[in-house]
């Protein structure tokens, strides 16, 4: 009988990629906090920031007016993502040296299955150490990688070392790994997630081992079964190559759920804004519009509808989905996460290729 071998997965995530291509392009803004987004006085977001810039507390996702309250010596750039992508590709072509088995899952970030690699290498921390060597000299950018038996923990390995880092967590050491892992660092979970998981005293992931998993489902319904599994280092999930991307989607978990027509209507319209801009960054165009609520007890409800042309109008995607949140049960219950996306898409040919994937919500 054959033995399985024991995969070997790389998570390659490049360091602050935006911002590190702005400071290299402009020798001026090196070792200066540098934000990539909108300007200080718009209602854009953060891109990247520089870890010079992460010292102040500025993070992606922020309100670039909120980053400019807590780093006012910021250098606000606005994206030039047709750079990116071109940096992107040198770096893809850089993995598939090595492996073809590469699933990206945004333009500075990858899976790559080396198991088997076409250097015949044995060892996966020296593919990675080579494919974050020949990074630096093709691109003068770093970055991290993290190598592990599955993606879970090796995307997690991957951000310990921040930047430049290169973190092995073996398979025999996996669950001491995970015991003591924060609960915040497990997928899926996020901050609101884990706020409520401490209430119930599950604060790493050996309180989370504790629970048998009928008592996960029936306290988080299915996703309780993804986390028995990952309690224990369980992830099967295969490092897919690229696929054309099939939705785009924005979402927002709040710090409190929130309810009432008025309150729902005003955070839909801040996620609308978002996925129009992801909309008009890919340039990609959906037939089907998805609205996505998540009450206060894990239960999701989503309604979608799909149209004979394609939305390319922001007052008709605002209008579309505001009716989606008027004929759905938000307003019956406490509302915890609420998302948009758009599916069915028509993808301009040139931008599939460079097109980010979002995570499916």
């Amino acid at each position: 009988m054959q033995i399985e071998k024991q995969r070997k997965i790389i998570h390659i995530d490049m360091d602050a990629f935006y911002a590190s291509v702005e400071q290299r392009d402009r020798p001026e803004y090196r070792n200066k906090p540098v934000i990539v987004g909108g300007s200080p006085n718009s209602r854009g977001v953060v891109c990247t920031a520089s870890y010079e810039a992460r010292k102040f507390g500025v993070r992606s996702a922020m309100p670039c007016s909120k980053a400019f309250r807590l780093c006012p010596s910021g250098i606000f750039i606005p994206p030039r993502f047709e750079v990116y992508r071109q940096v992107s590709k040198e770096i893809h072509r850089i993995f598939h040296e090595y492996t073809d088995l590469v699933e990206p899952l945004s333009l500075d970030e990858a899976y790559l299955d080396v198991t088997e690699n076409k250097v015949g290498a044995e060892k996966a921390m020296r593919v990675a150490r080579e494919i974050k060597t020949k990074i630096f000299q093709t691109t003068k950018l770093s970055a991290s990688a993290g190598v592990s038996n599955c993606k879970f923990i090796a995307k997690v390995a991957s951000g310990m070392n921040k930047p430049d880092g290169l973190t092995l967590i073996a398979p025999d050491k996996v669950l001491s790994f995970l015991e003591e892992l924060n609960i915040e660092n497990f997928p899926g979970i996020g901050r609101v997630g884990a706020t409520r998981m401490k209430r119930l005293g599950i604060e790493r992931g050996k309180d989370l081992q504790k629970f048998s998993e009928a008592e996960l489902v029936k306290l988080f319904g299915k996703f309780g079964v993804f986390l028995h599994k990952i309690a224990f280092g369980i992830d099967e999930r295969e490092v897919k190559p690229y696929r054309t991307r099939k939705s785009i989607g924005a979402e927002n978990t709040f710090a409190k759920d929130i309810s009432g027509k008025e309150n729902l209507m005003k955070e839909l319209s801040k996620i609308e804004e978002t996925l129009w801009n992801r909309i008009q960054k890919a340039k990609a165009y959906g037939k089907t519009l998805t609205l996505k609520v998540k009450f206060h007890d894990f239960r999701t409800h989503s309604k979608s509808q799909s149209f004979s042309s394609y939305l390319k109008n922001r007052e008709e995607l605002k209008k579309e989905a505001l009716i989606l949140l008027e004929n759905s049960e938000a307003e019956e219950e406490p509302v915890r996460l609420l998302g948009l996306s758009i599916s069915h898409l028509d993808i301009e040919e040139e931008e599939k290729e460079a097109a980010q994937l979002e995570l499916p919500f």
